[in-house]
């Protein structure tokens, strides 16, 4: 063991008061040097290196063949050498998402930077949801390693995920991440002073025209309120990819199943886990504006009425690629008479239209077919629902002349 080094009085000159400690410390070890090429990492750079070695410090020795004991004791050395070296390139590829192999290493990796990939499984439903944490990552891992390109996916989508801005910091984040919600088509956000602080207040197009206040209708089942099958599952994943709180969305089938949320009590959560801390969010639905038009066609002499009237039916339906199609139009978006008339023009069978009624609901509003357009502001949508359940909702009326009768 290296011991202390004990000190030493020297005194210099004549005076004997007139003395120094100093201590005897060892000379510093010379510099060996380094002639070792620290790039080598494969079997021929180190068996090169190791036989340039030996002829360096032997060289009375001319000769030297692949049966000398010398020689096969430096071709082993350097096949382990290789494998260390190898060993060592997979170990440190496997602290970097980009070159990780084992499924292990990925999750791992992916969870540091705030991705759960477990969590994405399970909402897609690749692994049962029931598992313990433990059972799950097991089942990913053997995942991964049966389908490698899913483990790719992940890593790919980790960084862009964190990339994403997920908050609601200003007011246009508050429009723009409650839009990414399945049950949200459009949203408009705006702030506003209450008296004793800001509030922002978003106006939202709900999933089929529903209200914030209202159950949705599963269509085709005779206007039973829920949540269909499809559109559960899309919840499901939405939420619990993000850890939000999801209520039970119902069970048509279980009668003593409590019933199904309204969209407000759906969305809420999803809102209060991204908005900033003491910030007063209000929802409120937007204001639909009923549209009456009435419509004149003339159809082709080889088409029969009903299958235009049909074709005309489905292009503004509220269905999907309909022209009032819940979502389409935004915010206080004006309606044009051109656009209806473009969009029916387009149809199979219709040689000609005309318009003679286009108008908001309501004796106040005069009729806008001359001037063709209805000013829309604010939070006002252009609704035709055509149901006559609804009459406020919009409707329109249609005159067929010419074609065939049938």
């Amino acid at each position: 063991m290296v011991e202390t080094p004990r000190p030493r009085l020297i005194f210099e000159g004549t005076c004997p008061d007139c003395g120094e400690r100093r201590f005897p410390f060892p000379q510093y070890l010379p510099d060996t040097g380094d002639d070792f090429d620290w790039l080598v990492r494969d079997y021929e750079g180190f068996r090169t290196f190791m036989l340039d070695e030996l002829a360096a410090r032997f060289p009375d020795r001319r000769k030297w063949t692949a049966a000398d004991l010398e020689v096969v004791m430096v071709e082993v050395l350097a096949a382990v050498l290789d494998q260390l070296s190898d060993m060592t390139d997979r170990v440190a590829g496997e602290a970097y998402l980009e070159t990780a192999r084992r499924p292990e290493s990925v999750r791992r990796l992916l969870k540091l930077i705030g991705y759960s990939a477990v969590d994405k499984a399970v909402s897609r439903g690749d692994i049962a949801d029931d598992l313990t944490d433990l059972e799950a990552e097991k089942q990913l891992d053997s995942l991964w390693q049966r389908e490698p390109h899913l483990m790719d996916k992940a890593r790919q989508a980790g960084p862009r995920e964190i990339h994403t801005q997920q908050r609601m910091v200003t007011v246009e984040d508050y429009a723009e991440r409650l839009e990414d919600h399945p049950l949200v088509l459009r949203a408009h956000s705006w702030d506003e002073w209450s008296g004793s602080w800001a509030t922002v207040r978003i106006a939202v197009i709900g999933w089929d025209n529903t209200l914030l206040d209202e159950v949705p209708v599963i269509k085709g089942s005779a206007g039973i309120e829920g949540y269909g099958e499809e559109l559960k599952k899309e919840l499901f994943t939405f939420h619990t990819g993000r850890g939000i709180y999801l209520p039970h969305l119902g069970d048509s089938e279980d009668p003593e199943a409590p019933p199904p949320p309204t969209l407000r009590r759906v969305i809420r959560p999803y809102l209060d886990a991204y908005r900033m801390a003491g910030r007063e969010v209000i929802m409120e639905n937007a204001i639909g504006v009923g549209i009456s038009m009435t419509l004149s066609l003339r159809v082709r002499q080889n088409y029969f009425q009903s299958e235009v009237r049909l074709a005309v039916a489905q292009a503004l339906s509220t269905g999907p690629g309909g022209f009032f199609e819940p979502g389409r139009l935004r915010f206080g978006e004006d309606l044009h008479a051109g656009d209806i008339i473009e969009t029916i023009m387009a149809l199979q069978g219709v040689e000609n239209v005309c318009l003679n009624r286009f108008k908001k609901i309501g004796m106040q509003f005069a009729d806008a077919s001359d001037s063709g357009t209805i000013v829309l502001e604010g939070l006002e949508i252009a609704v035709c629902d055509n149901n006559p359940a609804k009459s406020d909702r919009g409707y329109y009326r249609l005159t067929l002349n010419g074609g065939l009768k049938g």
